[in-house]
């Protein structure tokens, strides 16, 4: 893959994973079906911008509940990194631990160390109906949500 690979397009059904989150409770995407799935792939804990996009859908918690819709950060660090990150700004959803960006392969996410900073909403049915590079906002992330 390369850094300009586009993400899956609308409408590609999403790839199922099944991966640990900051607790070591595994959360598995297929499990999920019948809830707006947002995945938010972001390169680091405790950064400026991921702690920004993060706190934009902790701000938007009530939105996407009211929408049916569920959020996770994505990244490769490890359950300790992840706990304190998620405690330190009180996030209301889980952090994925992507070992070796083995989902942000399958999402066309992962990057050279880093994954790729993407995020998809996937609908009730498995399918993806929104994925885009960068910082969208919550708002316009929500607004895909079935």
């Amino acid at each position: 893959m390369g850094w300009f690979t586009p993400p899956l397009p609308v409408g590609t059904p999403a790839p199922d994973f099944s991966v640990p989150d900051q607790d070591g409770s595994r959360v598995t995407l297929s499990a999920l079906r019948g809830k707006n799935v947002v995945l938010v792939f972001y390169p680091a804990d405790d950064t400026s911008i991921c702690t920004i996009q993060l706190c934009e859908f902790r701000d938007h918690w009530t939105q996407a509940q009211a929408r049916n819709t569920i959020v996770f950060g994505v990244n490769p660090a490890r359950s300790t990194k992840h706990q304190s990150f998620r405690d330190k700004y009180k996030f209301p959803f889980p952090l994925l631990i992507d070992e070796g960006q083995q989902i942000a392969k399958l999402y066309q996410s992962e990057g050279w160390f880093v994954p790729k900073r993407t995020v998809y909403l996937i609908g009730p049915d498995g399918n993806v109906r929104y994925s885009r590079r960068g910082k969208p906002s919550p708002d316009e992330v929500l607004a895909a949500a079935a």
